[in-house]
């Protein structure tokens, strides 16, 4: 004899075309068993059996109230309401036993069956292969990564073909159009080949013009010439309906907590470079894509054939050099060498660098800067700023101009030790160090500062330079040991005469 719960499992578990075997499995009973009670039509208890209450309902009270509040506002979650009855209908029924929540609730469910509000439908649609890529964005600090030990804030630019659910991920900074070309073109390289069209949301400047005030958001220029090169179609959801870009939405949960996963198993979360973290995740989604080959073989037949060329995934842009020995790109200031003031550069903006050139020369290259921050080079303004110490108190960029942290403490020395009723004592000192860091390497600067620190001594530029520059011990010298090659001749002698 089974049980009605197992009926009922055997009963949702039969699928079209019926396979008896497996439903059987899953409800905890032999195929003959379940064979059987399909045949009859019902479980252990016969259609005609009505259910019985072994004991009263312990809500009847509570009931005709609850209905009441129910449909005037059919949304009220069960459990509060039937906090709410408890305390508006005396405490005399504060002593209801602990099961009475839970008939309260299938009483609420029940009702909802037979009278509750429509709910929501999802309409499933037909994909066809090689049709669009769905492109998005997705946060992905919650994942924990460092690089070179500093929390990496940074978002993923994901692709997936929804026929097969292939997808791609590239680590990025901002959801930008220089982002989009390398995730974009970095996903179609992977799946070999490029589908009809791609489609994303009108959440974003990467693909959209968005001005303030207008409903009508068209395509951006350089998105739609990106869209060219690569042969793609290109179009949109409607705005704010993330579900008509379900696939993309529901694979970027699904990708984090696989990351996760092969995080943990990783047994670090911490990489050396970018670049090594944008292989590990490159190597996840392949993984992934192993298990989905068989309909991707079918995809992959349908998609056209990769352009020659990449679309260049560089920005460039020409600026001047403002008085401030700086350039601004982005919204970001960038410093570069004080002679280029006034004149105009070539910068070549990437989504992790930036490349100054001046007549093709290159004259800087570094990080691209993130969150409002500039990047300000001591070597640039060293030389004006030890003419005019004064500036420094109240400089702008103040804080860039610490490049490690013994040039923060040989100040905080500075600061502690400057005479009384003095100004700019330490600013001008600090200034000196900074100085002999640029003519004769930071690094070096640096160690003599932290012997000062550590010996007690105050780090002035004086007492710095005479063991700057002290002559090194010379390497000890070792006596080059040159064989004697007769000596072979004699071995080998020997050896023939045995």
């Amino acid at each position: 004899m089974i049980t009605e719960h197992q009926y009922q499992r055997l009963m949702k578990t039969q699928q079209d075309p019926p396979n008896v075997r497996k439903a059987a499995m899953k409800a905890g009973m032999h195929r003959h068993t379940a064979t059987k009670y399909l045949r009859q039509g019902h479980g252990p208890r016969k259609p005609t059996e009505p259910r019985t209450r072994r004991c009263a309902d312990p809500v009847i009270e509570l009931w005709p109230e609850a209905k009441r509040f129910l449909e005037e506002s059919p949304e009220l979650e069960a459990k509060a309401l039937f906090e709410h009855l408890i305390s508006k209908l005396g405490p005399e029924l504060a002593a209801l036993p602990a099961r009475s929540l839970r008939t309260f609730q299938r009483r609420v469910q029940a009702w909802r069956r037979h009278h509750g509000p429509a709910k929501e439908v999802f309409f499933p649609q037909v994909l066809n292969p090689g049709e669009f890529v769905q492109v998005d964005w997705t946060h992905a600090s919650e994942l924990g990564v460092t690089v070179a030990g500093e929390a990496f804030d940074h978002l993923l630019c994901h692709a997936v073909l929804p026929f097969s659910n292939v997808q791609w991920a590239v680590p990025c900074l901002s959801e930008s159009l220089l982002s989009l070309k390398v995730g974009l073109q970095d996903a179609l390289w992977a799946f070999g080949g490029v589908p009809v069209g791609i489609q994303t949301d009108q959440s974003s400047t990467a693909t959209h013009q968005l001005k303030r005030g207008e409903a009508a958001r068209g395509f951006n220029t350089e998105y739609l010439a990106l869209c060219a090169h690569l042969g793609l179609k290109p179009r949109t959801i409607n705005r704010a309906c993330p579900q008509e870009n379900g696939d993309i939405e529901s694979a970027n949960g699904h990708l984090k907590r696989r990351l996760k996963s092969h995080l943990a198993l990783r047994g670090s979360r911490d990489f050396a470079s970018v670049a090594d973290y944008a292989l590990f995740v490159a190597g996840v989604c392949r993984g992934a894509n192993l298990l989905r080959r068989e309909r991707f073989t079918q995809e992959g037949a349908t998609l056209s054939t990769l352009p020659e060329v990449r679309y260049p995934e560089a920005e460039a842009v020409v600026v001047r050099v403002s008085s401030f020995s700086t350039i601004r790109v982005k919204q970001h200031a960038y410093s570069v060498p004080s002679r280029l003031i006034g004149l105009m550069v070539d910068v070549e903006l990437s989504e992790q660098t930036v490349v100054v050139r001046f007549e093709r020369e290159e004259v800087l290259r570094c990080p691209r800067s993130t969150h409002g921050g500039a990047r300000i080079d001591y070597r640039h303004v060293i030389a004006s700023l030890v003419r005019k110490p004064g500036a420094f108190a109240g400089y702008m960029y103040r804080e860039e101009l610490f490049p490690g942290t013994a040039f923060r403490q040989a100040y905080d020395a500075l600061l502690s030790a400057a005479p009384a009723n003095t100004t700019g004592w330490a600013d001008r000192h600090y200034l000196g160090l900074l100085a002999l860091a640029a003519a004769h390497g930071e690094n070096e600067v640096s160690a003599v500062i932290g012997v000062a620190l550590r010996t007690g001594e105050l780090p002035l530029p004086d007492w710095v330079v005479p063991r700057l520059l002290a002559t090194p011990a010379p390497a000890p010298s070792m006596c080059v040991l040159a064989p004697e090659l007769g000596a072979y001749d004699q071995l080998l002698a020997g050896e023939v005469a045995a």
